[in-house]
């Protein structure tokens, strides 16, 4: 026993003098408890710096006072490329039918579309930083399109979920493709949430809102529709609506109320957001889809037999890439991850779980979207 005080007291005392080799540590000539903050590279312009400490739980201390990041990332984009780069980049924009744009990654849909119209209009790309003139085209979604081209992605075969599974109604893949962002849609017993993410993958709004009629009493319609309008008041505006598609099965008689409590709020849901100005006969789109949620708990490997399991460690290890990878699979702001960044940690009771499934929902519709393409 007296070996192992002694043991880990020597560790205390180093750590105290020498400091860690972590995000945080002690001032190596400070009597007082003074932290030095180590930083993280800005994800947008790979240049500013982050100050950041305890990032295992993205405990973060988020800089406030800084300057943020200009959107066109702070620098010309032929400077990070060297001329042999910049010509192979430029000779498949410049030349490329839109049949071809579309293989590259986020060129599907109107993209490939702008570049074609823009370079016929405006001739040949001469540099790389004049790409960004191209509608829907910015700075960070150019480095994406430049970094495929030179390192084109070789697809595995692997079973794709056709996009006619888990999407309805059928809606033609082009007016999806042509989206400019979703609202993703998660109702809970007790909860609406949702996730608002656009095109380039970044999170534009996420947040939930507790609904204290639900399940209530005798599912008081007057009750439900005051708490599913009082959700669908603070959703923001988007080209498509995805509301959950439950996987509750009509045989499980033990969990007939819940499923009559989701098909309510469901109902609701595509009634108020529904827009019906549009004769059915017309050619415009519906705005309201429903997603399976087998599908996207598939997708992210949270299926066991037939029962998904939370989904709580992968939203964990999107945030976290969000601040560690230079291209990460999802992009959060700051003020959500200061917001949720200890929100998911294991044993916690804010009852995120449907945060979780709205966020993933979006995700996996614009993955699946893209694989079944």
């Amino acid at each position: 026993m007296w070996i192992v005080r002694r043991f880990v007291t020597s560790i205390v005392q180093r750590a105290h003098y020498t400091g860690q080799p972590g995000l945080l540590r002690r001032s190596r000539y400070s009597s007082l408890p003074e932290l030095e903050l180590r930083y993280l590279q800005c994800t947008c312009c790979w240049r500013s710096r982050v100050p950041v400490a305890g990032f295992e739980t993205l405990n973060a201390t988020l800089s406030s006072t800084s300057d943020p990041c200009r959107e066109d990332g702070g620098g010309p984009l032929d400077a990070y490329y060297t001329s042999e780069q910049r010509d192979i980049i430029l000779q498949l924009l410049n030349n490329a039918p839109p049949s071809e744009l579309a293989c590259i990654k986020l060129l599907r849909g109107r993209k490939s579309l702008n570049i074609v119209e823009y370079r016929t209009k405006n001739g040949p790309f001469k540099t790389l930083e004049s790409v960004v003139n191209v509608p829907l085209l910015k700075h960070k979604s150019a480095v994406v399109v430049f970094n495929s081209i030179l390192n084109p992605v070789k697809k595995e075969k692997k079973v794709r979920i056709q996009l006619a599974k888990f999407i309805r109604p059928e809606v033609d893949r082009s007016w999806l493709e042509d989206a400019n962002s979703i609202v993703s849609i998660v109702c809970g017993t007790n909860k609406i949430a949702w996730a608002h993410v656009d095109r380039g993958m970044m999170v534009l709004d996420w947040q939930q809102l507790d609904c204290p009629n639900f399940l209530k009493g005798a599912y008081m319609a007057s009750s439900y529709l005051n708490d599913v309008s009082s959700a669908v008041a603070l959703l923001p505006s988007a080209d498509f609506y995805l509301i959950e598609k439950p996987s509750i099965s009509v045989q499980n008689t033990t969990l007939f109320p819940i499923m009559a409590h989701m098909r309510a709020v469901e109902a609701m849901l595509f009634a108020l957001l529904e827009p019906k100005t549009s004769p059915p006969e017309s050619n415009i789109p519906p705005r309201v889809l429903n997603m399976m949620r087998t599908a996207v708990g598939r997708h992210f490997g949270l299926m066991v037999g037939e029962s998904r399991t939370s989904g709580a460690q992968t939203v964990r290890k999107l945030m976290t890439e969000s601040v560690t990878q230079k291209l990460p699979r999802l992009n959060f702001p700051q003020e959500l991850l200061v917001r949720y960044r200890n929100y998911f940690q294991m044993g916690s009771r804010r009852g995120g779980e449907e945060l979780c499934d709205a966020l993933l929902q979006a995700v996996a519709f614009y993955e699946l979207l893209s694989e079944s393409s």
